[in-house]
């Protein structure tokens, strides 16, 4: 009677062990790399003279795709990103178009056209996409041409690029059209 109460003993360490071990060689999946968003958030910066230029904005990718007056509307307020509205943040005021727009943080809203865009700086920047858009909150508005590209940029990319020693130009890239608008320190 001992030895079989012994001999079964000895078979269910084993299988438990046996179990045990077997778990423990499944590959862990808690630390692999989670897939990357289509639409990442991404930064573009530039020190403007004495001016701390910061963009955030989702960067959306073609995919094959058709952006614009497909994924992208003509004719309506765009966020000009994925996901959260896109914002400026001024480190100084600034003049664009010939107004004088304050330091701080801007939503940087646009309305696409075939012909011609309407880029807007909006006060309020923290929103989902232009959910809560209000123009009654704009602080400029600004009427540019579209320039097509042969060359596609298949992420959406904004640039900040110094133009003078005191101004600087904001480049919106993507596809095969690029739009942008400059801008002037205030001393």
């Amino acid at each position: 009677m001992k030895i079989l109460f012994i001999s079964l003993f000895l078979c269910i360490s084993a299988t438990v062990t046996a179990q045990h071990d077997h778990a423990a060689t499944k590959p862990d999946t808690s630390n692999t790399a989670k897939p990357k968003p289509k639409s990442p958030r991404q930064t573009a910066m530039e020190m403007i003279e004495e001016n701390h230029v910061h963009i955030d904005y989702g960067s959306p990718s073609v995919r094959g795709r058709q952006i614009w007056n497909g994924l992208v509307a003509y004719d309506q307020v765009w966020a000009t990103g994925a996901h959260k509205a896109t914002w400026v943040d001024f480190g100084q005021a600034v003049t664009i178009g010939g107004k004088l727009i304050p330091k701080g943080r801007y939503g940087i809203f646009t309305i696409p056209n075939k012909k011609k865009w309407t880029i807007i700086l909006n006060k309020v920047w923290d929103m989902h996409l232009a959910d809560d858009y209000n123009a009654e909150n704009d602080v400029v508005r600004l009427e540019v041409k579209p320039k097509k590209s042969k060359v596609l940029t298949e992420a959406l990319t904004f640039e900040v690029v110094a133009k003078g020693k005191n101004s600087g130009k904001i480049n919106i890239i993507w596809e095969f059209l690029s739009v942008s608008f400059d801008f002037e320190n205030v001393k």
